[in-house]
């Protein structure tokens, strides 16, 4: 199971709410979501046909069943009897307890599961007589909605073999089946569409030619990223208006495709009010357009608007998987044709007029940067002089972060950090698939490591969420600010940039993680089980649990008799600790004898081939440890207990010889260092 940003989400809303609802396309993976969240749960499918008779013929009875004696219950396809939403909300009134009904569905369940043999007129109603807002009122203040749509970039990149450009990545979608299994996306969406076709459309809208559908969803595909213009594609297929406007509506209400809307605010500019179609999916635009072949993309005329839709779904559904309404983002384009493709209002509150701040989006599908790319959209930025604070950002398809003062150009894979403004990182960390609470999470800007660094440790949950930079100053802290920092983290850790990630916790392997770009999406961490754990040092020393004393670990190079460090050697550490003894050597004693003398590093190459070093406190307790990394003044630490068996015998290693050392002269009560030039 590929792990899903939406899953803390859903879990707080299942302690607090008495129904949770998740709805998302087919295949999108919310039955497999709900059944990992809840295992306890009892499962009914109403896609079973005996399960959804007995759900028609007595819903009070079908209720009752799954409500005797379960800690909660979980109905799938919810949308083929929806007249349950209104004997749910009964049951749900006798028993408010939180999280007892989770119910999932394929399309939004307030549409009805048959229509009459007619394709005129709106869509009826799925209770006769109730209006769709009057229908989700049924359950008001007892249910909490939420979607899952198809994997976002940072969840695409936990799959074992993610894509390895931008091309493959439009090309293979976003549907977890074909990524996780490593399906072939073309032989998947031809079953995918036809299922599609043959099921859930007929159950909404009758058809009478299912090929004229088809080729509606393929004029469609054809204008992704366009704005909607129903008279053409009612032309397109011999179609009225009203009937291309009633299938655009079916299409979204099965999460194929959404409307944008235009931005509504006032900037003084004639503006274009059509919403703009595009489809959550772009492996689904790619096999509607007949591209079967990663080569016919790359040279494809619509590769451009199959890129705006990439980013446009992408934001969307970062947005969604944080709980943020999808009604927030616009589109804005003026009758001269000044464009961008994506308006977020990042405001919330009630001071959100005078905390105003938007992001303005384009996508631009080329490899190379330039800041030629950011012309159009600082023309736009001209037009909301009233929102000092708005952000120009251009997505485009290259691999490289730059800023300018008035803009911004990110990645392709960066488009959460356009999208979620409020520079969070999150880390789940989990073993065995089960969150893992009270673990210690520490990002490292390997540029500045010793003043830019958050930490924070895990809930219940199992995640961890770092307060990062969404807009990272590229210039380094001045002297006077760094002083000011101290030995707290500092306050700008980029979001957009590659971290070093340290994951520890007790009883189990400490991890680490290079070049983790939180701008990408949340990182998921699988730890193993370990006799001992694992510990992080911030700014070099701390406990090793077990043990009376503190360890320090610094970076290469000896320390001088009056503190100093000298002859750095960047590939080794040495360790030292106040009333631990080092592999037999303890401060002021050498095997017996008192020394005056302080006590000598421990030299070792921090890497997951490091010795283990041996340490023993003054009560005869020992542990042993070994320094995976040392980033600036951090160190990521796993210990053992001695009485602990290994596969490998943990015998007292030699530790590393100690780095040249000058030669030292005394002085007086001090000590002179002679550096060898």
């Amino acid at each position: 199971m590929i792990a899903r940003d939406l899953a803390p989400l859903l879990g707080r809303a299942a302690t607090t709410m008495p129904v949770v609802m998740l709805t998302g396309p087919r295949r999108s993976g919310k039955t497999t979501l709900c059944r990992a969240l809840f295992p306890t749960y009892v499962y009914r499918t109403l896609e079973a046909p005996d399960a959804r008779a007995f759900a028609l013929g007595d819903p009070r009875s079908f209720l009752e069943e799954l409500q005797g004696g379960a800690e909660g219950a979980i109905i799938d396809e919810i949308q083929r009897v929806p007249e349950l939403i209104s004997h749910l909300r009964d049951s749900v009134d006798g028993d408010l307890a939180p999280g007892r009904w989770i119910l999932a569905g394929s399309r939004n369940p307030l549409l009805p599961e048959s229509a009459p043999k007619s394709t005129r007129g709106p869509i009826p109603q799925a209770i006769p007589g109730a209006s769709p807002e009057a229908t989700g009122a049924l359950l008001a203040g007892r249910v909490a909605r939420h979607e899952l749509l198809p994997l976002t970039w940072g969840e695409i990149r936990r799959c074992a073999q993610p894509p390895a450009s931008l091309d493959e990545a439009l090309f293979t979608g976003g549907y977890p089946e074909i990524l996780h299994r490593a399906f072939d996306p073309t032989a998947w969406l031809r079953t995918y569409i036809g299922r599609y076709l043959d099921g859930d459309v007929r159950t909404i809208v009758s058809v009478r030619n299912p090929a004229t559908f088809q080729r509606f969803v393929g004029l469609c595909a054809g204008r992704t990223g366009q704005f909607v213009n129903y008279s053409s594609l009612a032309n397109g297929c011999g179609i009225s208006v009203p009937t291309a406007k009633r299938w655009v509506d079916v299409l979204e209400a099965s999460f194929i495709v959404f409307r944008l809307p235009a931005f509504r605010g006032d900037t003084r500019k004639r503006l274009v009010r059509a919403p703009k179609l595009y489809f959550w999916d772009t492996g689904l635009v790619c096999w509607l357009l007949d591209i079967h072949e990663l080569s016919q993309l790359r040279s494809h005329p619509l590769r451009g608007p199959i890129f705006e839709t990439w980013v446009v779904s992408e934001a969307l559904k970062n947005r969604a998987n944080r709980g943020l309404a999808r009604r927030g983002p616009t589109s804005y384009r003026d009758r001269n044709g000044v464009e961008a493709h994506l308006v977020i209002d990042h405001a919330t509150g009630p001071t959100a007029r005078r905390t105003a701040r938007l992001t303005l989006l384009e996508a631009r599908a080329a490899g190379a940067p330039s800041s030629k790319m950011l012309r159009t959209i600082r023309r736009v930025r001209g037009h909301f002089a009233e929102v000092p604070a708005s952000d120009p950002v251009v997505v485009y398809g290259g691999d490289e972060h730059q800023r300018w003062t008035d803009g911004e150009l990110l990645p392709w894979r960066m488009v959460r950090a356009a999208a979620l403004r409020d520079g969070a990182g999150v880390v789940q960390v989990l073993a065995g698939g089960r969150p893992v609470p009270a673990a210690d999470v520490l990002v490292v800007s390997p540029s500045h490591p010793n003043v830019r660094w958050k930490s924070a440790r895990t809930d219940e949950r199992g995640e961890a969420i770092l307060d990062l930079d969404a807009r990272y100053r590229l210039s380094s802290p001045t002297p006077s600010r760094r002083r000011s920092l101290g030995r707290g983290p500092g306050p700008s850790v980029p979001l957009t940039l590659p971290l070093t990630l340290f994951v520890a916790a007790p009883g189990f392997e400490a991890r680490l993680e290079r070049e983790w770009v939180a701008a990408e999406g949340a990182i998921a961490i699988e730890l193993a089980p370990l006799p001992g754990g694992g510990v992080i040092f911030l700014q070099g020393s701390g406990e090793i649990p077990g043990l009376s004393g503190r360890v320090t670990i610094s970076s290469g190079g000896f320390l001088s008799r009056f503190g100093g460090t000298f002859a750095t050697a960047f590939d080794t550490a040495g360790i030292r600790a106040e009333n631990i003894a080092i592999n037999g050597e303890v401060s002021g004693e050498v095997s017996g004898e008192v020394s005056g003398e302080p006590q000598r590093p421990v030299y070792i190459r921090p890497g997951h081939d490091c010795s283990w070093i041996h340490l023993q406190d003054t009560d005869g307790r020992e542990r042993w440890i070994r320094v995976l990394s040392l980033v600036g003044r951090s160190a990521l630490v796993e210990y053992r207990h001695e009485s602990d068996e290994s596969d490998e015998p943990l015998g007292r290693l030699e530790p590393l010889e100690p780095p040249h050392e000058a030669p030292r002269h005394r002085i007086g009560q001090g000590w002179r260092v002679r550096m060898n030039r």
